[in-house]
């Protein structure tokens, strides 16, 4: 798929406070100007949602991904009407937009996992004539996407994760070289890879991939509403999703302006709600207190509820809550609102969706389906609201059935160290 010519996308970047319109310099992550902080969102030449059908996977939604080419083994998510769920939950439009393995629905996300959708943009966004290495820092499921598409497609690439977390880097082969996995000790978080990260990244040799504020990531994330558009052809009243740090949530917003845009999918009415895993609560403290602050969380306390959800790839200390642009402006101007869903409720959910929608989803998935059936047994949604349900990884039980070998990290280091030590223990691998 890399081999057939690819135009670059045309687009410039937009600061979402000041509305200024500004060149991409090429990994431009912020206003150069500077200001009061704010993310930055891509604004394409082509205004009209128009999926490409000379290109596969993913990258049929190129027109609206921020990218320089094309990368092999893409999938693109999945949307189709529930049957099962929708039934037991009383709803006769619920779309499922699930990102994982399920060939018979037509999704081959070897990973499992929605942050496929991310890799996939992210890598696509790089030159092809960089020489430094990409950091990555993860909880969990965005580390076996990045590893896994960086493997494919020869992409040297730095991956920072919890020790504790290290169980979700599994794949159907050996990595191959020019991936590395750094790990911060057990009782670590993912704040703690970050800070690896960062530090590392005062290397010249090294960059930041850039999390939410990269608009490749949020705009690979995006392509599950685009899917659900594409499927129903209009915006979804109701959008239902899990979260970390809840940049899928602002993708989704974000895309949703594009189509309103465009004229032809209706207006962005969409109510944009987003679910955490107790214990760990800290976008849902934050929102309920009614504060553009984040609420305070100590490191040690954010370290143990990380320790003690399921769902640890929704453990973040450091979500784009804030910003300008970010999940407090998306839950403002949706008029959305955060549940909470348990540990026994993720288990409870496992199952049940199993049962009635034939396959397996990854707990984070879980937490998402358990915010729905919350919404619906307290009538925030109505019976004929068309609502998308994202399911952002799942069909590891038949993936993993297949064989599958772990990575273990090539280094565990101590965030605490200062950053030369990092960056010449790193890059003597």
């Amino acid at each position: 798929m890399n081999l057939i010519k690819f135009k670059p996308t045309e687009y410039k970047l937009e600061n979402v406070k000041t509305g200024r319109i500004f060149d991409d310099a090429g990994w431009t992550l912020s206003d150069p100007e500077g200001g009061d902080p704010a993310l930055v969102r891509a604004v394409y030449a082509s205004t009209r949602f128009n999926p490409r059908s000379d290109l596969k996977g993913i990258y049929r939604y190129a027109d609206w991904m921020p990218v320089r080419r094309t990368l092999r083994h893409s999938c693109a998510p999945v949307t189709y009407k529930s049957k099962g769920l929708a039934k037991h939950l009383g709803l006769n439009n619920l779309y499922i937009t699930f990102s994982g393995w399920n060939p018979k629905l037509g999704a081959k996300m070897s990973t499992c996992s929605f942050k496929e959708t991310e890799a996939f943009s992210v890598c696509a966004r790089i030159d092809k004539k960089e020489k430094r290495t990409l950091i990555v820092q993860s909880a969990g499921n965005t580390a076996r996407a990045f590893a896994q598409v960086c493997s494919d497609n020869g992409i040297p690439v730095v991956i920072c994760i919890p020790e504790d977390n290290t169980h979700d880097l599994w794949f159907q082969k050996k990595l191959d070289k020019c991936v590395k996995v750094i790990a911060v000790p057990h009782g670590c978080d993912y704040y703690d890879a970050i800070t690896l990260g960062e530090k590392l990244a005062q290397d010249p040799g090294y960059f930041l991939e850039g999390g939410a504020k990269n608009v490749a990531r949020r705009d690979g994330m995006g392509t599950t509403i685009l899917s659900f558009a594409e499927k129903t052809g209009r915006i979804p009243d109701a959008y239902f999703q899990a979260v970390g740090s809840g940049t899928g949530a602002i993708a989704a917003w974000e895309n949703a302006c594009r189509l309103a845009a465009d004229g032809r999918f209706g207006s962005n009415d969409m109510r944009v709600y987003v679910s955490q895993n107790a214990p760990f609560t800290l976008l849902y403290d934050s929102w309920k207190a009614c504060s553009r602050q984040l609420a305070d969380i100590t490191p040690e306390l954010g370290r143990r509820q990380a320790e003690v959800i399921l769902a640890k790839v929704l453990s973040n200390r450091k979500p784009p809550y804030s910003i300008a642009g970010g999940l407090y402006d998306v839950l403002l101007q949706s008029h959305g609102d955060v549940f909470l869903a348990s540990n026994d409720d993720i288990m409870y959910w496992l199952l049940q969706f199993r049962n009635l929608e034939g396959y397996d989803l990854l707990p984070a998935a879980c937490v998402a389906v358990s915010s729905l059936a919350q919404a619906v047994e307290k009538g925030v949604v109505g019976k004929d609201e068309y609502i998308m349900l994202n399911c952002t990884g799942g069909g590891t039980l038949t993936a993993r059935a297949k064989g599958y070998v772990f990575k273990t990290p090539d280094l565990v280091l101590s965030p605490d160290l200062p950053a030369e030590e990092i960056i010449a223990k790193v890059s003597a691998l």
